[in-house]
C-alpha cells in the first residue's frame, strides 16, 4: 500500500477489501472474529459482508461463518488470463520439462511485481506452492527474480529492492543490498542465474532471461527447480535453449 492517502479515498471500499483479506487468510470465521481481525466495528462488518456475499465475493456457511466466494476465484482467473504469455511459451515449457524431467516455470514483471505466468510440473522437482500461476515471488531470493532484476538499470533496481525489503527466507538468503548488487553485476549475458537454497531449504533454481525483440516488450525468464545443489550443466544448457526459443518465437 502507498503511504499517500488519495484525496478521494473511499473508506467503505478500503474496509471491504480488509474483510476480503481476512476471509482469504482465515476462511471459516464468524462475523465477530472477522470484525476483530479487520479492526472494524461489528455493525459495519455485517453491512459490508452481506454486500460481499450478495456479489459473490464471500460465501456464508451453514454454521454462519464465511469463506471466499466464487467471484474472487473468477477475478483470480481474470488476472492469470491478463498475463499475456510469449507466443509458443506453453510448448517451450512442456519441451523443457520433457527433456529435463524438471518443473518449468515462466516469470515476468507485472505491475511492479515478479509473478509466475505459467507452470509445467515435472517429476524431478519439488512442489513449490509459492510458484503457482499468478502468485507474486520474491525478487531478491529467487533465480527468476534475480534474472529479471539483472535486466533493470542499477538505480531502478536499488529503489525496487529497498522498497520491497530483503526478507530472509532461509539462512542462505542474501539480505545485504550491496552483496546482491555485486552478485547481479557479475552475471554474464546469456548465462543462467542460479540460486542455492535462498528461497527454500534444500532446493535450487536456475533461470534464463528471454531476450526482447522490441525495447518496449516485457522481460520474461524461464526457470527450473531441482532438489539439492546439483543444477547440472546439461540442464542449464536446455534452459538457455528454451529461453532462446522464446526470444525467437
Amino acid at each position: 500500500m502507498s503511504d499517500d492517502v488519495p484525496d478521494d479515498f473511499v473508506q467503505s471500499v478500503s474496509r471491504a477489501l480488509r474483510i476480503l483479506e481476512v476471509v482469504s487468510r482465515e476462511p471459516g470465521l464468524p462475523v465477530k472474529a472477522i470484525a476483530r481481525r479487520a479492526e472494524l466495528n461489528i455493525s459495519t462488518t455485517y453491512h459490508l459482508i452481506r454486500t460481499l456475499a450478495y456479489e459473490g465475493y464471500v460465501e456464508r456457511l451453514p454454521n454462519g461463518c464465511y469463506e471466499v466466494g466464487p467471484e474472487l476465484s473468477r477475478r483470480f482467473h481474470d488476472l492469470v488470463g491478463s498475463l499475456a504469455r510469449p507466443a509458443g511459451s506453453g510448448e517451450v515449457l512442456r519441451h523443457l520439462q520433457q527433456v529435463t524431467g524438471l518443473s518449468a516455470y515462466l516469470g515476468r514483471f507485472s505491475n511492479g511485481r515478479v509473478v509466475i505466468a505459467d507452470v509445467v510440473e515435472g517429476p524431478g522437482s519439488p512442489y513449490l506452492e509459492d510458484f503457482e500461476v499468478g502468485l507474486e515471488i520474491s525478487a531478491h531470493a529467487t533465480a527468476v527474480g534475480k534474472a529479471l532484476l539483472a535486466s533493470m538499470p542499477r538505480p531502478a533496481r536499488r529503489a525496487y529492492l529497498s522498497d520491497q525489503g530483503l526478507k530472509p527466507f532461509t539462512a542462505n538468503t542474501r539480505t545485504d543490498l550491496s552483496t546482491i548488487e555485486y552478485e547481479l553485476s557479475a552475471l554474464r549475458a546469456g548465462a543462467p542465474v542460479i540460486e542455492h537454497g535462498e528461497f527454500r531449504d534444500g532446493v535450487s533454481c536456475a533461470a534464463g532471461l528471454v531476450a526482447r525483440s522490441e525495447p518496449d516488450d516485457p522481460y520474461w525468464a524461464v526457470v527450473i527447480s531441482v532438489w539439492g545443489d546439483d543444477v547440472r550443466p546439461e540442464v542449464c544448457a536446455e534452459l538457455m535453449r528454451a529461453a532462446a526459443d522464446l526470444a525467437t518465437a
